[in-house]
């Protein structure tokens, strides 16, 4: 790949992220009964692997006066407004196009993050990761104009609500009103079914193109070339997070300055946790001193030898027994569509 992170030499070793989205509350429903009820949204998952990696970020959030969890970064809040709430629905039949899936409702939303919620500061990197409308066109052009480096989550940009029951649709990338912007952007991260909303062939020519597909790992496209990236092996139990914490992974990866399949790599890992819990996941901390070694290895290998750039499978290897050292958790039940398994 040739997309590379921004230049270090005059920047301090922990990089500084600004995470644009809204806090949520997620209840998860199957066969008509609440399974659990958790702090959602794509910035809870992304500043978790953020905070756990140890690099330096900075959240802008809303939330109204009910919003009843305890967050390192705090939100603002809008006394008049609720905190939106998704339902997610793991017993209704297929998704947007097509496939068995969650259904998702947005049964409140609050207010939109505006230009002027934002810091007026620089930062290495902005991630642009709403889930409930709440990111404008506006809002975006700020994060590009101050920040070296713009990640967007393409469900920021994509998604609209159904005005009667919130139920969740995508348009078409070019109708989202947010096109004119994408030339500016560093990221595209999109699922394999919202791939289907955006020409891949031309937004590679404007920016990194990341394409996630669960089970079977990720795609890297960009100008003429296309990557693969392997998956970690996982018995999924909710997928609801996983893709958030895939592109704080990726960011992770990016700040500590690995080559952007690499910091693929390191998103499919924390994916591959997110997906074995119900909510975000407490990444157990030797599990975390090993990632932090391989990291550091893995840049000196790329310093040192051009050769290894394009090999990832020593990688891979080394990163496997990590997961397994995250054994502190308990066994949770895993949500079912259809009668199957989530997997996507």
């Amino acid at each position: 790949m040739t997309l590379n992170p921004p230049p270090s030499q005059h920047s301090p070793p922990n990089r500084r992220v600004l995470i644009v989205g809204n806090y949520c509350h997620d209840v998860l429903i199957q066969n008509g009964s609440v399974v659990a009820e958790t702090l959602g949204g794509a910035a809870s998952f992304i500043s978790n692997v953020l905070d756990s990696s140890s690099v330096s970020c900075e959240l802008v959030s809303k939330v109204g006066h009910d919003f009843r969890y305890e967050v390192t970064h705090s939100p603002i809040v809008v006394p008049e407004k609720a905190t939106t709430v998704f339902e997610a629905y793991f017993d209704l039949g297929v998704d947007v196009i097509g496939h068995a899936d969650r259904v998702l409702k947005r049964v409140s939303a609050c207010d939109p993050i505006l230009p002027s919620d934002i810091p007026d500061s620089r930062f290495d990197f902005g991630m642009a990761v709403g889930v409930g409308g709440e990111i404008l066109p506006e809002t975006l052009e700020k994060m590009v104009e101050i920040c070296d480096v713009v990640a967007v989550d393409i469900q920021a940009l994509i998604r609209v609500f159904d005005p009667v029951d919130g139920s969740v649709k995508l348009v078409d990338l070019r109708e989202s009103g947010f096109f004119h912007i994408l030339h500016r952007i560093g990221y595209l991260k999109a699922s394999s079914d919202e791939a289907f909303f955006m020409d891949v062939e031309q937004m590679k020519q404007l920016c990194c193109v990341v394409v996630t597909n669960g089970e079977k790992g990720c795609r890297i496209y960009h100008k003429d070339d296309e990557t693969m990236v392997p998956p970690f092996v996982a018995k999924q139990v909710d997928p609801t997070g996983a893709g958030d914490s895939f592109l704080g992974g990726l960011v992770v990866g990016l700040v500590e300055g690995l080559a952007v399949p690499d910091a693929a790599l390191l998103g499919n890992f924390f994916g591959s946790i997110t997906v074995e819990h119900i909510g975000q996941p407490k990444f157990d901390l030797m599990m975390l001193q090993r990632v932090k070694e391989e990291v550091q290895r893995r840049k000196k290998q790329r310093n040192l030898s051009i050769s290894h750039n394009n090999d990832q499978e020593e990688f891979h290897a080394r990163l496997t027994p990590a997961r397994f050292s995250c054994v502190d958790s308990p066994v949770q039940t895993e949500l079912l569509v259809n009668g199957l398994s989530c997997d996507r």
